[in-house]
C-alpha cells in the first residue's frame, strides 16, 4: 500500500527510512520524498513513526 500517493512511496519504503533513523515527517521526506507534496499523508507518516516505537501496527486508512 502507498504511504504517499503523490510520490508513489510504499509503506515498506517509509518503514525502511524510519528503521534507518528518519524519526520525523521531515526526515522521512528528506529520505524518500514522502509527505513533501500535498501533505495528505502526514498523519499516516506520524502513525507509522509512533507504531515503530510502540510496536503497534498502524490502522489501514
Amino acid at each position: 500500500m502507498y504511504a504517499c500517493i503523490c510520490h508513489a512511496v510504499h509503506e515498506n519504503e517509509v518503514r525502511d527510512c524510519i528503521s534507518a533513523g528518519a524519526h520525523t515527517e521531515e526526515a522521512i521526506g528528506e529520505a524518500c520524498d514522502a509527505g513533501t507534496s500535498c501533505g495528505t499523508c502526514h498523519e499516516r507518516l506520524v502513525d507509522m513513526i509512533e507504531s515503530y516505537f510502540t510496536g503497534a501496527v498502524p490502522a489501514v486508512a
